[in-house]
């Protein structure tokens, strides 16, 4: 163990679950697959989303050999909110240079969107790097406003939530329709908490929606500087059909960090590894066992 993490044993195959204190004392939760002697990989999460979204790849990476960490960030699914209901990204940032540095030495860094960005901004900001290696999933320092818009207004369309996990379903059924059916209610019930009303709803602060999801466009140049100081390995895998990266953004990523790798998933949108989760795990299995087990 190392100082800021409590943990519960296993039991059987289920992840190692616990949690992890910020410097401000707020609890992240995290579920941990594989050994702590292994090499360690933490899994962030997009905006809005929960650690749940890479139990799948977590679980195959640790029977290669890794150990994986799916985190919930502040605010989000079974981590602390914040008392004060304020939230930025340099708190992100913050809360990812101490992942880092409490589940080293040199993990590797897979970040979904903001789980994406915050992990690049912690790289440049501590001095010698971080990580061993950065994995970015369909993000890049700029990025398509029309696609976030559209995230943006799912999750304020139902700040009173739902009436049940049915309800909840069909909603997500209509703003991801190629996945009808991918999700039964009671897997959907991992992404939601029921209120004392009764309703069911999202699994993250709403008051998020007003600060960190606002503030983020204004963090565009300060990612660019960002991108053009990295030298470690990274990768890029982005949805052949998002609409929050695209080629225009993707070559100027290339252009910042010429030694990137790019691996695009054909058919999946900005939701890759919940798309395609099969291909999604085997590039990143394929990527990591090219890596030096040392940076």
């Amino acid at each position: 163990m190392v100082p800021g993490q409590t943990a519960t044993a296993r039991a059987g195959p289920e992840p190692e679950t616990g949690r992890f204190e910020t410097s401000d004392g707020l609890l992240l939760a995290y579920e941990m697959y594989g050994r702590r002697t292994d090499p360690a990989v933490l899994f962030a999460h997009g905006f809005g989303q929960t650690r749940h979204a890479w139990g799948a790849t977590a679980e195959a990476l640790s029977q290669l050999g890794y150990c994986c960490y799916g985190i919930d960030g502040r605010g989000h699914g079974d981590s602390s909110w914040s008392p004060d209901g304020h939230y930025d990204l340099e708190q992100f940032i913050a809360d990812a240079r101490a992942l880092g540095h409490g589940f080293g030495p040199r993990p590797v860094w897979i970040g979904a969107s903001m789980g994406g960005l915050v992990g690049l901004m912690a790289e440049t900001m501590e001095p010698g790097g971080l990580f061993r290696a950065l994995v970015l999933v369909d993000i890049t320092p700029r990025w398509e406003p029309e696609g976030v818009a559209r995230i943006m207004t799912f999750m304020r369309a139902r700040p009173q939530g739902f009436a049940s996990l049915a309800e909840a379903q069909a909603a997500v059924e209509t703003y991801l329709p190629h996945r009808a059916r991918a999700k039964s209610p009671e897997r959907l019930a991992k992404l939601l908490v029921q209120s004392e009303d009764g309703r069911y709803r999202w699994h993250w602060d709403p008051r998020l929606l007003d600060t960190v999801a606002v503030a983020a466009q204004a963090y565009v140049e300060k990612l660019n500087q960002a991108a053009r100081k990295l030298t470690l390995p990274v990768l890029l895998v982005s949805g052949g059909k998002s609409d929050v990266v695209s080629e225009a953004t993707i070559a100027e990523f290339q252009q910042l960090v010429p030694h990137a790798e790019h691996v695009r998933i054909p058919h999946a949108t900005h939701m890759v590894a919940g798309d395609d989760n099969m291909r999604f795990s085997a590039v990143i299995a394929q990527y990591l066992e090219r890596l030096p087990r040392s940076r």
